[in-house]
């Protein structure tokens, strides 16, 4: 199954882009609904909601008043948490029976608008930001809904910001205007879906491009994945992706800390099952200091290649990862000539699947070049 976490603002349209997903096959689950679940008459959460809110939040015939509780509910930061401290553990609840009851070859969207807010990016295999200007997603609260501009306001206020729902974004739609084309968001879902399912990882031609500035920002949200789904353990973005200005394969290197190999291979189902599949064991040879047992993971997502090396921390493969990496920040002419290197190369191997050829070529340069980092290295520690 693959879990896609949907979100955006109210008045963002993002209901649109779940139905034309759903249109196309995936499995919806919206929270909205949900929340309108766990209030209905008769339940548990509604009598709570009375009992903090007052009864002045139903209707006559005992229904819950929605215009009525929001307009207690977004008055403060207190009243708000409040009511997400009787709705969300119900609706987390009911979230999680609906997506086990879903088939094992699913595409589970999820609709949550307060994906950023609850800070659950990292639960998802993806995440899709629909994203509507502030004039526009108040014309739509105030035409669409009849919602009082004031109140439409203070619920826009409430919510988080463009800024944090793009840190969290792995794909961001603009429904500002035309509705979004969602056809290669869905293919990239169906091949995601599938190399999940199957243990398969993504691969492609070693093709070198420049510098991407949203790189670091990319590798922030996998890197909390990986560490949620390997038990909260430590992290770091290394590889050329890690090294601003420099030209690179658009491939995002990660190295995991573990214990020892046996740590390695007890959170291997766990890294498949969030999208990383096993791709084997291999042996680093880390310049001069032996070699080094380490578990190669891959990422499964078409749209953003990934490389997982499971290593001990500390361990000579270990640091040699981070050196090489910090060299390269720190010595501009030396990621110049490596960033000449890798572009000769690619051209080279270009007809290459699977890039190993490409990594035997820089192979001599890498080993002319461990002198440098080992001076660097002792620079730092001097």
């Amino acid at each position: 199954m693959l879990r896609v976490g949907l979100t955006g603002g109210i008045g963002s349209g993002k209901s649109t882009v779940a139905k034309l997903l759903a249109e196309r096959g995936a499995i919806v689950v919206d929270a909205d609904k949900l929340a309108r679940e766990v209030l209905e008459p008769g339940t548990e959460g509604l009598a709570e909601v009375v009992k903090a809110f007052g009864a002045d939040v139903l209707h006559d015939d005992g229904t819950l008043d929605r215009a009525a509780l929001a307009a207690k509910a977004f008055a403060t930061e207190e009243a708000r948490q409040t009511l997400n401290g009787i709705t969300h553990p119900r609706i987390g609840a009911l979230t999680g029976q609906r997506m086990a009851e879903a088939p094992e070859d699913a595409i589970v969207v999820h609709d949550i608008p307060l994906l950023v807010e609850r800070d659950i990016a990292a639960v998802y295999h993806l995440v899709v930001v629909v994203y509507a200007d502030t004039e526009t997603r108040l014309g739509r609260l105030v035409g669409s809904r009849g919602m009082d501009r004031q109140d439409a306001e203070k619920r826009i206020a409430a919510q988080a910001t463009d800024e944090q729902r793009r840190a969290v974004a792995d794909v961001w739609l603009d429904n500002s205007g035309e509705v979004p084309d969602v056809s290669a968001l869905w293919d990239r879902l169906v091949g995601f879906e599938k190399n999940v399912r199957t243990q398969t990882y993504a691969s492609g031609s070693p093709v070198v491009v420049p510098y991407d500035e949203t790189w670091p920002a990319q590798a922030q949200r996998i890197a909390r994945r990986i560490s949620l789904a390997a038990g909260g353990r430590r992290v770091e973005h290394i590889g050329s992706t890690s090294v601003p200005g420099l030209a690179a394969k658009d491939v995002l290197d990660f190295q995991l800390a573990v214990e020892d190999m046996d740590a390695a291979d007890s959170v291997r189902e766990a890294l498949g099952q969030a999208g990383f599949p096993y791709a084997g064991p291999l042996v680093d040879t880390p310049r001069g200091e032996g070699s080094w047992d380490k578990r190669l993971h891959a990422g499964a997502d078409p749209g953003r290649r990934v490389h997982l090396h499971l290593r001990v921390e500390g361990a000579a493969n270990w640091r040699w990862a981070a050196d090489f990496r910090d060299w390269l920040r720190g010595d501009v002419e030396a990621r110049d000539e490596y960033a000449a290197l890798k572009l000769e190369l690619s051209e080279r191997f270009a007809a290459e699947t699977d890039g190993f050829a490409y990594s035997e070529a820089k192979e001599p340069w890498m080993a002319a070049a461990a002198a440098r980092v080992e001076a660097y290295r002792g620079g730092q520690e001097s």
